[in-house]
């Protein structure tokens, strides 16, 4: 013996830190129940009506979770459109407690179903494979270059304010692109994951980490623009 709980045990004890249930009840529910059949068949349906109420409980967390993915998106679309850095890391912080708190009720969902002896129903493990949208700054359209031949110009000068006009309007409008493309892309990654009510652990974890990735994009294509044109 090395002093470690049966398995049977480590299985409650397990389940006791993931439901309320009690001990004496899921100790009933796996068969260690002391009494005469009436009682054991009374206290066998209380504990399943409780643990359904659990796997009721864990999917309203999962409805709760799509609902404020959707919610998210349309704000993060404002903050986008108002190109302020304010309140985006805080959505997007949001977002991972709720996936968070969905990969916990879907632990809770597969451990109560084991118990129930339905292991291959509801709350197996998500593995759809989906793969995210990815966007990497090398895809978004080139900025247009200064660069031309000066042999035409002698006047620097007047080189310079032709260059300028011609060249500002060019780049104000790529940049522009390059923002609302990457804004674009970073409320379609929130809204796939909110579809799915980041009940695929997998594809939520990898949703909220690209929506993390294209926040920092964009912060940086608004960094160039200010630089380029100077706001």
């Amino acid at each position: 013996m090395d002093g470690g709980l049966p398995a049977a045990d480590a299985r409650i004890e397990d389940l006791l830190d993931a439901v309320s249930l009690s001990g004496a009840e899921l100790r009933r529910a796996v068969g260690r129940f002391e009494g005469g059949t009436a009682d054991m068949l009374r206290h066998s349906v209380d504990t399943a009506e409780r643990a359904f109420t659990e796997l009721d409980a864990c999917d309203k967390v999962i409805d709760a979770a799509g609902l404020r993915g959707e919610q998210a998106a349309e704000r993060l679309r404002e903050l986008l459109e108002r190109e302020t850095g304010e309140g985006i890391a805080a959505e997007l912080d949001a977002l991972a407690e709720a996936a968070e708190g969905v990969r916990q009720a879907l632990a809770t969902s597969r451990l109560l179903n084991r118990v129930l002896g339905r292991d291959s129903g509801a709350g197996a493990k998500d593995d759809s494979g989906v793969e995210v949208p990815r966007l990497v700054e090398a895809a978004l359209p080139a900025i247009p270059s200064a660069d031309r031949d000066e042999g035409d110009y002698d006047d620097f000068l007047a080189m310079a304010a032709d260059r300028e006009a011609e060249l500002v309007p060019k780049l104000a409008a790529a940049h522009g692109v390059r923002v609302r493309q990457v804004a674009a892309h970073l409320i379609a990654v929130v809204q796939g994951a909110a579809k799915t009510g980041f009940a695929d652990e997998q594809f939520a974890r990898a949703s909220l980490a690209e929506a993390r990735a294209a926040h920092a994009l964009w912060r940086r294509c608004l960094a160039k623009r200010r630089r380029d044109i100077g706001r």
